[in-house]
């Protein structure tokens, strides 16, 4: 999961920059409205964790804009003001969610992985995501078929989830860095070429009958054997 913070308080974006990592997701930091939104209009991300009260655009004219440009990305609203008015004025212009500060990161990690469950119509089941035989555990980051377990990097579990997520889409390369290196990255088509290949070893090591292909000139997909 990639996730964008855009929160003026340096100190707690980067405090939320490390409970995110500690997860394991993939994190994009933000300290004003500008930079959150140009960040944002990638739609690249999973959810974005918006400040309301930010320098130079606020978050109601960031979800504002957003929605207008067709940018459906789940938004969780993020401030210390806790007023209906503006729980209200955020959610009608198309915020999903919305916890005040302070809050537990108990319940800032539940919300949004509920958030990134809802933008899917992908199943999760005891914290495995299925594709045919093929499951990947959400927890250990191992790859499972039948019997046979496998265990696999953050890079290879990162893009994985992408493809279970999107079991009959064609993931382009380009969405593959933005989405696993980030969006300031210089990584190059290779990078997402060993890491696939990387995946196909793990695949045929665990005798897999789900398997990527390449589409060429295009990307890669999941296929059942």
């Amino acid at each position: 999961m990639r996730i964008l913070i855009v929160e003026d308080e340096q100190a707690l974006a980067n405090a939320l920059t490390q409970i995110f990592i500690k997860q394991k997701y993939n994190v994009d930091t933000c300290y004003d409205g500008e930079s959150g939104y140009d960040y944002a209009l990638s739609d690249i991300y999973d959810v974005i964790i918006l400040d309301i009260m930010l320098p130079k655009m606020n978050g109601f004219d960031i979800l504002k804009e957003l929605r207008k440009n067709k940018i459906k990305t789940p938004v969780l609203l993020l401030t210390a003001r806790d007023e209906v008015s503006d729980k209200v004025k955020g959610l009608d212009l198309g915020a999903d969610d919305y916890l005040p500060k302070p809050f537990f990161t108990e319940e800032l990690l539940a919300r949004v992985r509920a958030l990134h469950r809802r933008n899917t119509d992908i199943v999760v089941d005891d914290n495995c995501l299925h594709y045919g035989n093929l499951s990947l555990n959400l927890n250990s980051y191992d790859l499972i078929f039948e019997e046979n377990t496998v265990k696999l990097g953050l890079k290879e579990f990162s893009i994985m989830d992408l493809l279970l997520r999107n079991p009959t889409n064609i993931i382009s390369k380009e969405t593959l860095i933005e989405k696993i290196w980030g969006y300031d990255s210089d990584a190059e088509y290779n990078n997402v070429e060993v890491y696939i290949s990387f995946l196909r070893k793990k695949l045929d090591h665990i005798k897999s009958s789900v398997n990527i292909i390449t589409v060429r000139g295009v990307g890669y997909r999941l296929e059942l054997l």
